[in-house]
């Protein structure tokens, strides 16, 4: 009787020698006589157990973890394959606590299932959603969408039911559905993961999207830096289309659509939507000035609807079990569940799937289990190189849109960077000065020259030239950017840089009572 084992594909393990171990393994098995089986899912989201190998057993899947090649021989002499103790056991993978404790709903077939199998996608529930949509209509499925509360997951928290009303209200002969997946925010990788992990998923949220808005064409936008993403997109999308859930008469259905993928040169700028729109109708990623909104004007000039690969990866789920299940999760206006992404100095980095109104302490502290250095934290950025730098003192807030909001801070992409008491905070803010300069498309004047200005002056200001005055003129400059940039990229580039002066004045050589002096 075959054994069948679970060897991650994901790009974070192939990273940490997942291929070399699967192969080890493979070699091994064939020389002893065994019959196995090795199935190639995407991470279930631990990285610090890759390469994590899972024995199917009677009981669960047992797993292996961290293992190298070196480490195979052993297992194979622990008897592994009947669930044998080694050094490196884990005992059932999903009893794990990072693991058990949370909330999978679009993360949960994630590191479960064979991503290049349809099969499997359909057999764990996959394309119930779809076929419910169907038979709801447009008007019902856009009603469901905004009773669920799903916001957008790509940072700006845009309710999603109202985009999508406002190009299906739209009268003009083609409409487009647009998937951002230009996931550049460091720190932040569920995109990724969700692409190679369950493509499936994202082509179902999709279709049901073209048919809620009728749209019959859509793109997926992917950052060229995504070569795994790429691949199984497209392996998804052709399976997808020999199995008539894409393209014409969907599932003997009326509705008609189709997708296909679209490759990004890695310009950060392009995240903007309409920058994007720009890259993918051929010209130079600059953004657009709005009004008009792509809602109504969008790529190639038709109404369009651009979500980001966790919006639309919600959307089957909302559809299959209800908006009034997937409402259930969160507080506030922050409805459903995010995969947050720890990341930098953390000890257990990966993927962790919750309802909104997780505390950030208890994100970084508990599950995080602090640095990987065992430093004390000093400093927390969230939502991506344009977001706050929270101390500890801010630990106690809720992980929600209007909740970060009110202290100055953004959610973004729910990357959390984990920093350790050694970090200079001075240089950070002046990094994100320079990202910004580095990544303007430079349209806009605050966000183009107000970016090499923020530098100058913060080797100023640390250099102790004229300090006080500098402070003065680069909170001002701050003011400038924030609200007379064009986009996002400059108008939260003032967020790392104030929030870094106002939490830790002492690195800059500021005055602690500056800000309060200068009110």
């Amino acid at each position: 009787m075959s054994v069948k084992l679970f060897i991650s594909r994901d790009a974070g393990a192939l990273a940490l020698g997942a291929e070399e171990v699967a192969r080890k393994i493979a070699d091994k098995a064939e020389e002893k006589g065994l019959d196995i089986e090795i199935v190639r899912p995407g991470s279930r989201g631990m990285f610090w157990l890759e390469p994590l190998v899972e024995v199917e057993r009677p009981e669960g899947r047992i797993g292996y973890g961290p293992i190298e090649e070196s480490d195979v021989d052993g297992l194979f002499d622990a008897n592994f394959l009947e669930g044998g103790d080694h050094d490196k056991s884990l005992g059932l993978v999903e009893e794990i606590p990072f693991f058990k404790s949370q909330t999978r709903l679009t993360f949960q077939r994630v590191g479960i299932v064979d991503p290049r199998s349809i099969e499997d996608y359909k057999a764990t529930g996959g394309y119930v959603g779809l076929k419910k949509a169907i038979e709801m209509g447009p008007e019902a499925i856009v009603e469901a969408v905004t009773k669920s509360g799903l916001r957008g997951r790509g940072g700006a928290g845009f309710p999603t039911g109202i985009k999508w009303r406002t190009v299906n209200q739209a009268s003009a002969p083609q409409k487009y559905i647009v998937c951002n997946a230009d996931e550049g925010d460091s720190g932040t990788f569920a995109d990724r993961m969700l692409m190679e992990g369950d493509p499936f998923m994202l082509i179902e949220g999709m279709t049901i999207s073209g048919i809620a808005v009728g749209a019959t064409k859509g793109y997926i936008y992917i950052r060229s830096e995504y070569p795994h993403a790429i691949e199984a997109m497209n392996a998804a999308i052709e399976k997808a289309r020999e199995e008539g859930t894409l393209g014409d008469n969907i599932l003997g259905s009326p509705y008609s659509y189709d997708m296909e993928v679209r490759v990004g040169a890695g310009a950060y700028v392009c995240g903007e939507e309409t920058s994007l729109l720009d890259s993918l109708e051929g010209k130079r990623g600059e953004v657009r000035a709005k009004p008009p909104l792509p809602a109504h004007i969008g790529l190639f000039g038709k109404p369009t609807v651009i979500n980001n690969v966790l919006s639309l990866g919600a959307v089957p789920h909302i559809l299959a079990d209800g908006a009034e299940y997937y409402q259930e999760f969160g507080e506030g206006k922050s409805r459903g569940t995010l995969p947050i992404q720890l990341a930098g100095n953390i000890k257990y980095g990966g993927v962790y799937e919750t309802a909104f109104g997780v505390s950030l302490g208890e994100l970084v502290n508990e599950i995080g289990g602090g640095t990987r250095s065992g430093r004390p934290v000093r400093a927390v950025q969230v939502g991506g190189p344009l977001g706050a730098y929270f101390p500890p003192e801010l630990f106690d807030t809720p992980f929600g849109y209007e909740e970060f909001a009110a202290k100055d801070g953004l959610i973004g992409h729910g990357g959390v960077v984990v920093f350790d008491d050694t970090v200079d905070m001075a240089k950070m803010a002046r990094f994100a000065m320079e990202f910004c300069a580095i990544e303007s498309c430079g349209k806009c004047t605050p966000c183009r020259i107000g970016s090499s200005r923020g530098m100058e002056l913060m080797d100023k200001i640390v250099a102790n030239d004229d300090r006080a005055a500098n402070l003065i003129v680069l909170e001002d400059l701050c003011n400038t950017m924030k609200f007379g940039s064009l986009c996002a990229l400059g108008g939260f580039t003032p967020y790392p840089v104030m929030s870094a002066l106002t939490h830790f004045p002492e690195d800059f050589g500021a005055d602690p009572s500056r800000l309060e002096a200068a009110e």
